[in-house]
């Protein structure tokens, strides 16, 4: 098999949880070696965090960490020695890229900041991601997705009208600033190609979310004035985009093209377009249903919609061309046909935690496949690969150093 794309690429990861993890897991499963570093004896946040097996907790068995940790090395190391940040500077010598996700201050008050970096490797890029950014009046701040999503303008636009604004769910900000991460991190290492010198990539996840939905609400309030209403399980335009409840379950409906809304009115009235839709003068312009008779239209709907299942309609709306689609549970996603067809979800067996089903590539290249080699790592699995035989230290200073707390 070919090398895999990044195949070559040296990259150092000093963060937990989610967002640098995840920058680091897409690097390294297309093929970087990402050495992680964790707390001696903790370890990565995400350990302590579920789904664990049989729900009994086990830092070693965590689904969180098992997944964004896979083609990874783990050592041990207390950054906050003297001896730890030594030992890390010596290992950046021959780094191309480290992922951080510490306070700046904190960064600045252990000699680790990207200055200081800098002066050790030249060439070494070191990727920020924080809640607010490494510049600006809160840059010192503490932050976490619900603050980040709420600054960068999403929470604002999230949840039903008349009510509070909602959280954006599933840690979404995590994810998006981890891939932000790992792009803007390719770029500094293709500008890197020309230059010789790195540079210092500075992620802020509330400047993502503001990115997120630059293209709607941020124009529409910079040209217009327009400020984004709450639509609930509703977007504003044509009706129907829109989720309805059916039978045994719901459907995610949009019918942006005349034709298609004709097609599956033409399905609730039997070939023929419902008397009490046609003679209605309010329901000719769809776009005012959207903004005045949504509710209504939704109440005509539901008779028919609950009384057929997701995969009846989803049939139905296959042969007429109507881009409706059925809202997959968990378990439908795992079992879909079509997720099977293109191989998505794979199997990785863990030394301690077991065989599990593990989601897949995000994209897929055709002469440099991404593919999981390795499972998580057990915490501190690799220091002795990474200290003696790489750095050159003696198993008796690798235990000196574990007995003195820094590994």
């Amino acid at each position: 098999m070919s090398d895999k794309a990044l195949t070559g690429l040296r990259v150092v990861e000093l963060a937990e949880f989610i967002a640098g993890p995840y920058c680091g897991k897409l690097l390294a499963d297309f093929g970087a070696e990402v050495i992680k570093i964790e707390k001696p004896g903790v370890g990565d946040e995400a350990r302590q965090r579920g789904p664990f097996p049989d729900y009994l907790p086990d830092p070693e068995k965590s689904g969180l960490f098992l997944y964004l940790n896979t083609n990874k090395l783990s050592i041990t190391l207390n950054i906050e020695t003297a001896t730890g940040q030594h030992i890390l500077k010596d290992i950046l010598k021959t780094a191309d890229v480290l992922i951080e996700d510490h306070p700046p201050a904190q960064m600045r008050a252990l000699g680790l900041d990207f200055e200081s970096l800098h002066k050790v490797n030249p060439a070494l890029i070191v990727v920020s991601i924080t809640a607010f950014g490494q510049t600006g009046p809160y840059r010192d701040y503490k932050g976490y997705a619900i603050n980040a999503s709420a600054l960068g303008g999403q929470t604002v636009c999230a949840g039903e009208m008349g009510r509070e604004p909602l959280t954006p769910p599933l840690c979404l900000g995590h994810y998006q600033s981890g891939t932000a991460g790992a792009t803007a991190a390719m770029g500094a290492v293709f500008a890197r190609e020309a230059s010789g010198k790195g540079q210092h990539v500075d992620i802020s996840e509330a400047q993502v979310w503001a990115t997120l939905h630059t293209g709607n609400q941020e124009s529409s309030f910079i040209m217009h004035g327009m400020k984004r209403m709450r639509w609930g399980h509703r977007t504003p335009g044509v009706y129907p985009y829109t989720i309805l409840p059916c039978k045994d379950g719901f459907m995610s409906m949009i019918a942006i093209q005349g034709y298609q809304w004709k097609r599956f009115l033409e399905m609730l009235g039997d070939g023929q377009v419902p008397e009490w839709y046609s003679s209605d003068p309010r329901f000719q312009d769809r776009r005012q249903i959207s903004l005045k008779y949504a509710d209504e239209m939704d109440g005509r709907l539901a008779p028919w919609l609950t009384a057929h299942t997701k995969q009846e309609i989803y049939k139905l709306c296959l042969e007429k061309r109507v881009p409706f689609a059925p809202v997959r549970n968990m378990a439908e996603v795992v079992n879909d046909a079509h997720l099977k067809a293109r191989d998505y979800f794979v199997e990785v067996n863990h030394p301690v935690a077991g065989t599990f089903k593990y989601p897949g590539a995000p994209g897929r290249l055709s002469e440099t496949p991404w593919a999981v080699d390795s499972p998580a790592p057990l915490l501190g699995q690799h220091n002795e690969e990474i200290y003696c035989k790489r750095l050159g230290y003696s198993k008796e200073k690798l235990e000196t150093l574990r007995t003195g707390g820094v590994i």
